[in-house]
């Protein structure tokens, strides 16, 4: 796999002296070697050759080192400041960014604190859920303006991870993996493209194949001036960068899933689709998901196999383990189901509907439509914005039941849950949703907030930046109305939102056990 000899270079980096006496940090992987000194690292690409990557001459080095500049200067400009040559001076001497012969090529960073990375902020338990709608939005606006490519993805770009894993599972995983688990996974993975594959080549042929990040953990997330900036895209193989936007996505979720962070996972999985149009295509994510885990137990096992430290290999061993596990439960999601929070104003609808959403349904969650965000979207006005009593007319109002309706309908009929919150102070409204699971043959609870109008009155006066117009006078005016017969599970709301969610919970697992993700998510 190694091509050519880099230890004179790598030691001439390493070396305090090459950067003006500034201690160097050095940071090591199977492809690269990053140098940390001062205020700049410097990445190094090794001569290395393998299946999917081609970093065996200095030329091919240099190309692809400007390849990663470009590439990830469309999410981290600021991080990513050029290319530099190593070159032998007239005196046999090394220069960085010298004016004599080019041997090598480096890409030229502004370093930052390795404590800011999201992998790093996770591990200790401080990556603040407040961080993922920001991320979900700088990866939505980066999946928008990224490049399409129409020449990629599709059946046979998915066919091709599998196959890929499928090599690696044989080659590599026979050390660490099941045998008859691996060859079940890949066969279960096939089926399951064979069953997509209508939808992955209509994805393609409407642009939903784009030259994307391909590498999208949090380990490449970092957070400056506390906005996530993706970095380290893949620049070596298209087949990897230039993928369906929902792959793309899949890696971060998987991620943060097995990292037992399954409220993150919703949240970004929820404001990126916020915006969506096609909602159908989640049925496949479960596939997209699997994909991703297995791609991990390859690599992990792959690794396992270079590595001479035993106990290394031990524990790489083990991951492998742990991913192909997940591989296979994540490719055989639980049912779908299809929740309606219903209540006034003030009962806690938004806020038990999101406590939900994570365990309802595939990984990672529920998808959640709340009626206040259908309303203002409907009326082209932005979410915090308030409206006048036009905004609240009949007519207005059913056009927000007919969608919440209507988007529910495209979820649960891709296989995915969701979870509906709105008044639904009418029968014919609820009446309504409840068909919308009965035509996808799939389980219908329906949850009905109560507490007492004092409770409901505080908690609408104490809103802060929500969409919801709600106040002590629509309070009232709504226990004024004639609600029908209220056939919904009761549940009461004046307690705290722990023991409401507590409460909904205890009667999700007794009645649709099978429509949860009950399972814990895998440890670390």
């Amino acid at each position: 796999m190694v091509t050519e000899d880099q230890s004179a270079i790598i030691e001439f980096l390493a070396a305090p002296s090459t950067h003006n006496g500034a201690a160097v940090e050095r940071i090591d992987t199977h492809s690269s070697i990053v140098f940390l000194t001062g205020s700049r690292a410097y990445k190094l690409k090794r001569s290395v050759r393998f299946d999917y990557l081609d970093f065996s001459t200095s030329e091919r080095r240099r190309t692809l080192c400007e390849a990663e500049v470009r590439l990830n200067r469309r999410t981290a400009p600021a991080l990513y400041r050029g290319v530099l040559p190593v070159t032998r001076q007239s005196d046999g001497s090394y220069q960085l960014g010298g004016d004599g012969t080019a041997l090598d090529w480096v890409v030229e960073m502004t370093r930052f604190s390795q404590e800011d990375l999201l992998d790093r902020l996770a591990t200790t338990g401080h990556l603040d859920l407040e961080v993922m709608p920001r991320l979900a939005d700088a990866i939505a606006t980066f999946h928008r303006s990224a490049e399409q490519r129409t020449d990629h993805g599709g059946r046979a770009g998915m066919s091709w991870v599998i196959e890929g894993n499928a090599s690696g599972f044989d080659e590599f995983g026979r050390s660490c993996l099941d045998p008859e688990a691996s060859e079940r996974l890949i066969e279960h993975s096939r089926r399951e493209l064979q069953r997509l594959e209508a939808v992955l080549e209509r994805r393609r042929q409407h642009g939903f194949v784009r030259q994307c990040h391909g590498d999208l953990h949090l380990r490449n997330i970092v957070l400056l001036d506390r906005q996530p900036t993706l970095f380290d895209g893949v620049e070596f193989n298209d087949e990897i960068a230039c993928i369906d936007v929902l792959y793309d996505l899949a890696f971060l979720l998987m991620d943060l899933w097995r990292r037992q962070l399954p409220r993150h996972a919703n949240v970004v999985w929820n404001r990126y689709l916020s915006d969506a149009d096609t909602l159908s295509d989640v049925s496949l994510l479960p596939l997209f998901l699997s994909c991703r885990a297995a791609v991990r137990a390859k690599t992990s096992a792959t690794a396992a196999g270079l590595q001479q430290d035993a106990e290394r290999r031990r524990e790489l061993h083990e991951t492998a383990r742990e991913y192909l596990t997940m591989a296979d439960r994540l490719l055989h999601p639980p049912h779908a189901s299809l929740i309606a929070v219903g209540g006034l104003s003030g009962s806690g609808k938004s806020t038990l509907a999101l406590a939900l959403a994570p365990i309802a349904g595939a990984v990672p969650g529920a998808i959640v439509f709340r009626s206040d965000e259908i309303r203002k979207r409907l009326c082209g006005v932005a979410p915090l914005e308030r409206l006048g009593p036009e905004g609240y007319s009949p007519q207005v109002s059913a056009r927000v039941y007919a969608t919440l309706a209507e988007r529910a309908a495209s979820v649960v009929r891709a296989g995915h849950s969701a979870i509906v919150d709105a008044v639904y102070a009418h029968e014919t409204d609820r009446q309504a949703i409840e068909r919308v699971a009965a035509a996808a043959s799939v389980p219908f609870i329906g949850l009905w907030l109560e507490a007492p109008e004092s409770t409901l009155v505080s908690r609408t006066e104490q809103r802060r930046n929500d969409p919801s117009d709600a106040n002590a006078d629509v309070v009232r005016t709504q226990r004024g109305q004639h609600t029908g017969e209220i056939t919904w599970h009761r549940v009461d709301a004046s307690f705290s939102p722990p023991s409401v969610l507590e409460s909904a919970e205890n009667y999700l697992r007794a009645h649709v056990r099978d429509a949860l993700n009950i399972v814990e998510p895998q440890s670390q």
